[in-house]
């Protein structure tokens, strides 16, 4: 007989970067939440690389503490070494990227997790979605047969759903990191029509320090002055001693190696059957498919201050261990190496997104949520992100209030979402800076300034630091027109600078804006001949260099967002029927009825829908909206 414990408004299930986001966001919002992971050492596990942000992945993380999540507070308290990426292009592109101790990571998110109030973690598998017969979530059921009845229920399981490990001819049925996999969950799924996916994952072997020799590689250093992920703290705040990357090669011996054992590799034999990811490929895949490349580079990275595992960055496998073991050995500085962990792939189980509402709500399962690796996504940041939005949703569900829907010239989380519940998911799905069309609004810098508001009407950013937006948005403005108002002339103290900065010199008076505008000068470079300014943090003058230094840019994308603002409001019922506009092609009308589309502009970027398409709902939409308006009235 099963035994039913007491009611939880909100059931998390898997405690990895979705999962976290998703069970604080719950239980911040005053909801009674339960976190169940399949082992407790899982929880914030780092499986793969043990890194935090890059590029565009940086941005969602910042995104991510704006709006009250954890993860970039959590990056702060336990890096090992900070980066900001892409330095050498605009603004747009700059990404912020921090190496963590893996196992500091994990236990100082897990402290977090214990010490919140309205929150329990349980170590259990669960096997069963339970339902009413209309398809209404009421409660799970554990392996053990225990049921926990809740409102809503969110899936975070990450990688672990029938997941199997793989290298060679050796297949673990395990999760990663030799933890074990959820066996049951997706037979209930299934059988609640839910529409699954196979997906496959890699992750390189890990050596032992002490066998690598790091003369014939090059040392990467963090950075000197350290930008935090969360705005929460200053760089002084955080400010620690970093410890050292190393960059090295494969060389024509490597990919020698790899080529006369391609046939025993699974993933050209055929004995994995997953789908991977297409922009983080095995060293392999890159061997074979980039035969013309001589060499490859390679990351040594540690996994924490006190382990001497190192991670191979760019060289994830699933050759045999022999070949492995040969391959690595191939590589400057790894000629000796001694493998601590040997290479594997992974697969497991997803779904199709495209069940999904904008608000990670199965469209045909009420009260139940999904994010991360679940969803089809890959990396830890795209977890964390859809767990943050679908634990707000879950909670915004049972309090009765509209859900949160990011919009994609809001942020880089509303271009993840929107990307995934619109577009054909056959692979994993990976951020990048190319899918954001406004990312010169979207920069990471600004994450603050875009969503911190949004944080606190939704209940997750408290008063004061609400305050501070306000106030440092005030700075900004303030600074910037004291800046287009403030005019120079030519004289001798502007004209010595402005030769020793390699500018032009000025042939008539000018305002600090316009010189600020000039490719070869910034804000601090001018602070000489601008005696007036006030003493302003860093990140206010950031805002203003950019602001003004950009502007044209700026303008230009901001009336592209008014146009696609316009699309995003025309709203379509949910209810519409799509077989009755005459002139829909029959693959719209099919794609329009699957994706269920909350707007114009949503329908717009489903592929199979063409430009004609919308030309012929809008004009159909116009005409329904027309009749209900007009019956509205009739009724009254």
């Amino acid at each position: 007989m099963s035994y039913v414990y007491d009611e939880y408004d909100v059931v998390v299930i898997g405690a990895g970067h979705a999962g976290c986001e998703a069970a604080l966001a719950s239980a911040r919002l005053s909801l009674k939440t339960i976190i169940f992971t399949i082992a407790m050492d899982s929880i914030a596990l780092m499986p793969c690389n043990p890194n935090i942000g890059g590029t565009s992945k940086g941005h969602l993380v910042r995104e991510i503490d704006a709006l009250g999540g954890e993860m970039g507070k959590n990056i702060d308290k336990t890096f090992i070494q900070s980066k900001m990426l892409n330095l050498s292009k605009g603004p747009a592109v700059h990404s912020l990227r921090a190496q963590a101790d893996k196992k500091d990571y994990s236990s100082s998110m897990r402290k977090v997790l214990e010490n919140t109030p309205n929150l329990t973690l349980k170590q259990a598998e669960i096997v069963e979605i339970l339902t009413t017969d209309d398809k209404v979530v009421k409660g799970v059921k554990t392996y053990s047969g225990a049921i926990y009845p809740c409102k809503a229920v969110i899936i975070c399981s990450g990688t672990y759903l029938n997941a199997r490990c793989i290298y060679g001819e050796t297949v673990h049925m395990t999760g990663p990191d030799g933890l074990s996999s959820a066996k049951h969950l997706t037979e209930s799924l299934k059988s609640l029509g839910v529409e699954m996916y196979r997906f496959k994952t890699g992750t390189p072997a890990r050596i032992d320090k002490r066998s690598i020799d790091f003369s014939k590689m090059e040392e990467q250093k963090g950075d000197e002055i350290i930008v935090p992920f969360s705005f929460s703290n200053k760089p002084e705040d955080i400010m620690k001693e970093q410890v050292s990357c190393w960059l090295t090669y494969t060389t024509p011996k490597t990919h020698d190696i790899i080529r006369a054992n391609i046939d025993r590799s699974p993933l050209y034999s055929g004995s994995i059957k997953g789908t991977g990811a297409r922009y983080c490929p095995s060293i392999e895949d890159k061997v074979v498919k980039f035969a013309d490349k001589e060499r490859h580079q390679v990351f040594i990275e540690p996994e924490g201050n006190y382990t001497n595992e190192m991670y191979i960055s760019g060289m994830s496998s699933s050759l045999p261990e022999d070949v492995q073991v040969e391959m690595y050995r191939s590589v400057p500085g790894l000629e000796k190496a001694d493998i601590v962990r040997n290479a594997y792939a992974i697969e497991y189980d997803c779904i199709n997104p495209a069940q999904l509402k904008p608000s990670l709500e199965f469209r045909n399962i009420d009260g139940l949520f999904s994010a991360g690796q679940f969803n089809g996504s890959s990396g830890y940041e795209e977890a964390a992100a859809q767990g943050l939005i679908a634990g707000i949703n879950a909670a915004m569900k049972l309090l009765k209030k509209e859900p949160i829907i990011i919009d994609r010239s809001q942020a880089y989380i509303g271009v993840l979402i929107d990307d995934l519940i619109t577009k054909d998911t056959n692979e994993p799905y990976r951020m990048m800076t190319s899918r954001a069309e406004y990312r010169l609004l979207l920069r990471q810098d600004n994450a603050d300034l875009r969503l911190t508001k949004l944080g606190y009407q939704v209940g997750l950013i408290d008063e004061e630091t609400y305050q501070k937006i306000i106030d440092k948005e005030k700075h900004i403005k303030e600074e910037k027109e004291r800046l287009e108002k403030t005019v120079i002339g030519a004289n001798k103290e502007v004209q010595e600078l402005l030769t020793s900065l390699n500018s032009t010199p000025l042939t008539t008076a000018t305002t600090l804006a316009e010189l600020i505008r000039r490719p070869e000068l910034d804000y601090d470079k001018l602070k000489s001949i601008d005696p007036k300014r006030k003493k302003l943090s860093y990140d206010v003058i950031e805002q203003v260099n950019i602001n003004i230094k950009y502007e044209g840019y700026i303008v230009r994308q901001l009336r592209q967002v008014e146009q696609h603002k316009k699309l995003e409001n025309k709203k379509i019922p949910e209810s519409l029927d799509y077989n009755l506009i005459s002139g829909l092609r029959i693959e719209a009308k099919q794609k329009l009825t699957s994706f269920r589309p909350v707007s114009i502009g949503q329908a717009s970027r489903i592929s199979g829908v063409t430009p004609a398409d919308i030309s012929v709902l809008m004009v159909y939409l116009m005409q329904y909206n027309a009749k209900e308006a007009a019956e509205k009235k009739v009724s009254h």
